[in-house]
């Protein structure tokens, strides 16, 4: 059976928190709202664009998040054109993918973004090739719903038992348990170690360096 390590995007494959609030600063000036802080703004990153401006305007009507939702759209696609958009990699995540490659590790995404989202991110850091299975919220529920994993799972060929989901937010470790999966949380990005282990993180590597030793060598399985 495959062993499969699914990703998270933001946060943990890059870092987009600072373009991310921008366009949704951008999104809530326009529409004559206060923008929540930078802090209440990462917490959201992860989910689904609907289910975050939910989370963000709680007292908005369904309507309203739809419109929330598609002027950030909007506003994130013209950051794109006028070259405003940072998604740097994470220090250490190349490194980290051609040490699982090397180890025999299928890669996935799961990610909040929207497929043309994953797309242009991927294509600027030329990975896309490098995952078997991209799964965003274009198709699936919002994390921490399984369905992306399992989807995963599936076009891998892997396990439950056999799959590591690695992920930055509370929402990705949901994910994976969720799924049956094994939850590592990144701890370089936006929730903390106590969240993640809280949400079902077996552990939480600090730097991408540090997930290779929590993971077990060879064949074995992940738990169980």
């Amino acid at each position: 059976m495959n062993r499969l390590a699914i990703f998270d995007c933001d946060g943990t494959l890059v870092d987009s928190g600072a373009t991310i609030y921008a366009a949704v600063k951008e999104t809530f000036e326009q529409h004559g709202l206060v923008a929540p802080p930078p802090r209440d703004c990462r917490r959201v990153i992860g989910l689904s664009l609907d289910e975050a401006m939910q989370s963000l305007v709680p007292a908005a009507s369904r309507d309203e998040h739809a419109l929330l939702t598609a002027t950030y759209k909007a506003k994130f696609l013209q950051a794109r054109l006028e070259g405003r958009v940072e998604e740097p990699l994470f220090d250490g995540i190349a490194e980290l993918l051609d040490a699982l490659e090397a180890d025999g590790w299928l890669l996935a995404v799961a990610t909040g973004k929207s497929d043309r989202g994953l797309g242009h991110c991927l294509d600027c850091h030329s990975l896309a090739a490098r995952f078997v299975s991209l799964q965003t919220a274009d198709r699936h529920p919002s994390k921490p719903h399984p369905s992306m994993a399992l989807q995963a799972m599936a076009d891998a060929g892997a396990s439950p038992e056999m799959t590591v989901v690695i992920g930055d937010t509370s929402y990705d470790m949901g994910m994976a348990r969720a799924a049956g999966a094994t939850g590592i949380g990144a701890g370089w990005g936006y929730h903390d170690e106590r969240e993640l282990l809280a949400a079902g993180a077996i552990a939480v590597a600090m730097q991408p360096s540090d997930v290779v030793g929590l993971l077990p060598s060879g064949r074995d399985k992940l738990y169980g």
